[in-house]
């Protein structure tokens, strides 16, 4: 237990185009790329609930249909709501509109629908509670120059700056599991039909008002799918992930 606090909803960014994945998956959005016969939200999906996740938003744009015909409205004892973007509004955009359907204040788990981190939410919620953070970050140390957002950290963890450029063997990047204290956002102005991001609007605009966020380092499997060479990779990589029915 962390003080009380726990972590029972999951909101996914899924709405994204996934057009650099078109040449090996054409036919539906990147969430549902099928990895081993299931969609890849549903591998998602699958690990989250063996950590106590209840409710999940999707945030869901392009091919939603195929989305929300799959899942319905509960999957596998947890509720599912649907945040249908019905023109591109980005991840950041997608994120605020999914804001509306949390069902209480205790910080929540936010994902990227393109990529699965093997992280343990009640580690990364303790990192969060401790530093009494607005945003944890979960990161992973990567040689891919240029792919992933890098960042400086204080010593202690504090996020200092964000993207910034490898100068090293390995860097510390993002690795798109955050806890989220929904607290940061009171007084935030609602989300318009301009196109935000998350990575290069919400959260540089955050670390300016100096609100805390932190970053805690992780070991565990990391893949992102948004490249066919990696959504081949983790066919294998992933094969352990499933939840017998």
């Amino acid at each position: 237990m962390n003080d009380g606090v726990n972590i029972d909803t999951a909101i996914i960014l899924a709405g994204g185009l996934g057009t650099r994945l078109r040449a090996a998956v054409a036919e539906v959005p990147k969430p549902m790329a099928p990895i081993n016969g299931h969609p890849f939200l549903e591998c998602q999906m699958d690990f989250w609930l063996k950590q106590g996740i209840r409710h999940f938003i999707l945030s869901v744009g392009y091919k939603h249909e195929l989305i929300s015909s799959y899942f319905g409205s509960e999957y596998r004892g947890a509720t599912i709501d649907y945040v249908v973007e019905d023109v591109p509004m980005g991840t950041g955009g997608g994120l605020l509109l999914s804001l509306k359907y949390l069902s209480n204040t205790n910080p929540f788990l936010l994902l990227n629908g393109d990529s699965f981190f093997d992280v343990s939410i009640s580690e990364l919620l303790k990192h969060h509670l401790a530093n009494r953070a607005a945003v944890t970050f979960s990161l992973f140390r990567t040689s891919e120059e240029g792919r992933y957002m890098g960042m400086r950290l204080r010593d202690d963890g504090r996020i200092l700056s964000l993207g910034d450029k490898q100068n090293q063997s390995t860097a510390l990047a993002n690795g798109g599991v955050y806890v989220v204290d929904p607290k940061v956002f009171d007084g935030y102005p609602a989300p318009t039909k301009k196109v935000l991001s998350l990575e290069a609007d919400i959260f540089p605009e955050l670390l300016k008002s100096e609100a805390g966020m932190w970053g805690h380092e992780s070991k565990g499997l990391f893949i992102d799918i948004g490249v066919p060479e990696d959504y081949f990779r983790a066919q294998d990589m992933l094969a352990f992930q499933k939840i017998p029915k």
